[in-house]
């Protein structure tokens, strides 16, 4: 179940104590996984075929369009793709999505399902970045890739003479970090605007110190060492670590930023630092909420098909949005 606090999040509580065992659905998710290979003992090529393998089976659910597309980037064209809620897309917003993986493995297959259930939920169009991947395309690669997209998807509102004030941005773990930084980036570079950020159990910081690490780091899918692995791929050394554009929590400023709202899973060891986040957003002024979900592991958003809280928490995404863009 999700412990919520409104307009304030939650500051990380290391002395806080388990309130329950994972869910008999997560317990389920761990047992099929006991044994699996790790990502980190196989190579990038090796993990993204992995991660295919476990995309969920069967018919998707429908959409009223979709629609494959390139969009101008800083190396070449991205792929994305488009969803759209219904035949008349005019005036819609637009939530861009980045989909997580550590910025190594995941594409525009892997989170289909996820954008069409935020794009029938919240009735908006959903559109999907296929972002460059480390190693081959280091920090900040992905992130500048992200950036293009939401700039080209502000272009064509312009174009359109629609208003522009309609783009959200969202994504999960490494996705949850591109959006995170995007958020600073068209705020350090003076657009394009983005209306609100939704950041599913992020990526904050380049560091292993916080008390979900510890408690969280081995036992649940998700491992220190795994997401060590990652970020080893991703940046270029070491030192990249301390750039807000990797680490958005190492941001000097976090004032003047779109309205958040994060999701984060109690058996989850980058809990602590979407917490975190979250709780530095508030105190600099922005509109940010904080929800956990408890006896949930990370990837149960992506899981919400077998997980409840999973459906849950991607209602509470979709509620979320049409605050935001006041369409309820």
């Amino acid at each position: 179940m999700p412990k919520a606090e409104g307009g304030s999040p939650r500051p990380t509580n290391s002395e806080r104590k388990r309130t329950m065992p994972v869910t008999a659905e997560t317990q389920a998710i761990l047992d099929m996984r006991a044994g699996a290979t790790p990502f980190n003992e196989m190579s990038p090529q090796e993990a993204r075929e992995a991660m295919a393998a476990l995309r969920p089976q069967g018919e998707p659910e429908p959409v009223a369009q979709v629609h494959e597309m390139v969009v101008p980037g800083p190396a070449g064209d991205i792929p994305a793709r488009g969803y759209l809620p219904n035949d008349d897309p005019r005036n819609l917003p637009t939530l861009v999505y980045f989909h997580g993986g550590g910025w190594v493995i995941g594409d525009l297959e892997s989170h289909d399902a996820v954008c069409r259930a935020i794009c029938n939920r919240a009735g908006m169009s959903v559109m999907s970045v296929d972002y460059r991947l480390a190693p081959e395309a280091t920090y900040p690669a992905a992130a500048e890739d992200c950036y293009a997209a939401v700039a080209w998807m502000n272009s064509m509102y312009d174009q359109q003479g629609g208003r522009d004030d309609r783009i959200a941005v969202a994504g999960d773990s490494a996705g949850g970090n591109l959006a995170a930084v995007v958020s600073q980036m068209a705020r350090d570079r003076g657009g394009p605007r983005i209306d609100s950020q939704i950041l599913i159990y992020p990526v904050t910081d380049f560091s292993f110190e916080t008390e979900s690490y510890k408690q969280n780091g081995a036992d649940f899918g998700l491992s220190e060492v795994g997401v060590r692995w990652f970020w080893d791929l991703y940046l270029n050394d070491e030192s990249d670590g301390a750039q807000p554009y990797a680490s958005p929590l190492q941001a000097a400023d976090l004032a003047n930023l779109p309205r958040s709202l994060t999701i984060t899973a109690e058996y989850d060891p980058l809990r602590d630092e979407g917490e975190a986040y979250a709780a530095a957003l508030s105190a600099a002024g922005v509109q940010s909420s904080c929800t956990r979900y408890d006896g949930v592991i990370h990837g149960f958003v992506g899981a919400f098909q077998a997980v409840p809280e999973g459906s849950q928490a991607l209602d509470q995404i979709a509620a979320e949005l049409r605050a935001t863009f006041g369409m309820d």
